[in-house]
């Protein structure tokens, strides 16, 4: 049994079908504002909070503005800048900022590298040795620095005079370790706050070596230095140029230990304290804006190179 066919001839249309018309997507820039709505809030109070400060920073920084004579209020220029350049005052914090971020700095990164490799190996107790360490970068900066002048170096009830009276006796000095080493007071107590920091970026490093070629390098018959040298050093290099940067951004703003251990005299005062000093003693509201200025410049371009690293990082991680 045959089943019976038609043929459609040549040159008759073919019937009309209804087929569903095609889904248009919406636009490129429609879907970009979709998935950035959420973002926005947050971009709108990041932008209050960080960009009009600084705006208005920008602003008084060119006017001749003293809070004890608002009415001679005038525009100046840059002759604001020209000041904070040339002040002896400010020149000589600059060098004190920088001789106290570069100590601070090196001696933070050393200990930290030396307490990141006590840590990387196993033994007992070592999470309680890690909490332990880490404990003095968790503390307010102002906590440790009042911790420091009060419990360590006061002359009188102090715990460094405490010990030497305890190992030699009556006869002991008892030194003002503030007014006998004012700068390095200062920085003992951010190289203590600061280790632990550095510790934990280097810990990082070291935990992400390749142990296959660690492994190969003991069994070719390499010694713990050589290994340390030509193997972990130049591992750890980004990790050191991470934690040089950041601790120098943070480090070049700090204010909180000068302010509360020497109250920035017996040339201890830094930028930052400078900065405080000129506008809330000086009451000179143009060249501290400018000094602020200077100084939020100063730690942009740092800023830049730490990011930098941080990327560089990242791109070398997902490589391997």
């Amino acid at each position: 049994m045959t089943t019976a066919t038609t043929a459609t001839p040549p040159g008759t249309p073919a019937p009309d079908t209804e087929r569903p018309a095609p889904r248009t997507a919406p636009p490129a820039r429609l879907r970009a504002w979709v998935t950035r709505a959420p973002l926005l809030p947050a971009l709108v109070f990041l932008i209050v909070v960080t960009q009009l400060p600084m705006v208005a920073t920008l602003v008084i920084s060119v006017f001749d503005w003293n809070a004890l004579y608002p009415e001679a209020r005038a525009f100046n220029g840059l002759a604001n800048y020209g000041e904070v350049l040339g002040d002896p005052a400010l020149r000589k914090s600059v060098l004190t900022t920088i001789l106290l971020t570069v100590t601070v700095v090196l001696v933070s990164l050393v200990l930290g590298l030396l307490l990141a490799l006590l840590l990387d190996r196993r033994f007992k107790g070592r999470g309680l040795v890690r909490t332990m360490l880490i404990a003095p970068f968790l503390l307010v900066p102002v906590a440790a620095a009042l911790l420091w002048k009060h419990v360590l170096y006061n002359p009188e009830y102090g715990l460094f005079n405490g010990v030497l009276h305890w190992i030699l006796g009556d006869g002991a000095t008892q030194p003002d370790w503030v007014a006998k080493m004012p700068l390095g007071a200062v920085e003992a107590s951010l190289v203590w706050q600061w280790t632990p920091f550095m510790m934990l970026i280097l810990l990082a490093g070291l935990q992400s070596r390749p142990a296959d070629i660690i492994e190969a390098a003991r069994i070719d018959g390499a010694g713990a230095w050589q290994i340390f040298r030509f193997l972990t050093l130049p591992h750890l290099r980004r990790y050191l140029e991470l934690g040089a940067l950041l601790g120098t951004v943070y480090i070049v703003q700090n204010f909180d230990a000068v302010f509360t251990i020497t109250s920035g005299g017996l040339g201890t005062a830094n930028l930052p304290y400078t900065v405080y000093q000129t506008f809330y003693q000086g009451h000179e509201y143009g060249v501290a804006s400018a000094a602020g200025v200077l100084v939020v410049i100063g730690s942009l371009v740092i800023a830049t190179f730490a990011l930098r690293v941080v990327s560089s990082l990242f791109r070398e991680e997902a490589r391997s």
